[in-house]
């Protein structure tokens, strides 16, 4: 994941420990973020292995908006 999300997603976890919330809507918003890390790390790692398969996913990939 890039430094930049990593800091947008230290920035949202920061201001959740920091809002009026409950304890179950904390954790509740912590397990979305964990998901949404998840899904991100994944498509991290599909998109470095398509890369390695050719340059041209890339500029593909940029096209859809996947990147």
């Amino acid at each position: 994941m890039s430094n930049k999300r990593v800091e947008h997603l230290q920035r949202i976890k920061d201001a959740i420990d920091k809002a009026d919330l409950s304890e179950e809507e904390k954790s509740n918003a912590w397990r979305h973020i964990e998901e949404w890390y998840a899904e991100d790390k994944a498509f991290g790692t599909l998109y470095e292995k398509l890369a390695e398969i050719s340059p041209k996913i890339e500029a593909l990939l940029e096209e859809l908006g996947l990147i």
